[in-house]
């Protein structure tokens, strides 16, 4: 049982060996990946937004939920 998991195993690895993306996110280079193009847009995009505004994205996102929750919490308890 333990031969046929094993073997299993070995086609596989071997079938996707060829596939470029997986063999990028198994070589542990993690860093490159995470520095990718939409990362740098993003990052751009929010030190413009800060620029601009003083608060990140991601702040804008927290405020917006936070009016929302308290609206929903004093329709409740209406």
């Amino acid at each position: 049982m333990i031969k046929l998991k094993l073997t299993i195993l070995f086609m596989i690895f071997i079938i996707v060996s060829g596939c470029s993306e997986f063999a990028l996110l198994m070589s542990g280079s993690s860093i490159a990946i995470s520095q990718n193009t939409y990362v740098k847009a993003y990052n751009g995009i929010d030190m413009m937004t800060i620029m601009h505004s003083e608060k990140s994205i991601k702040k804008h996102i927290y405020d917006k939920g936070k009016e929302h929750v308290q609206t929903l919490t004093r329709i409740v308890n209406d």
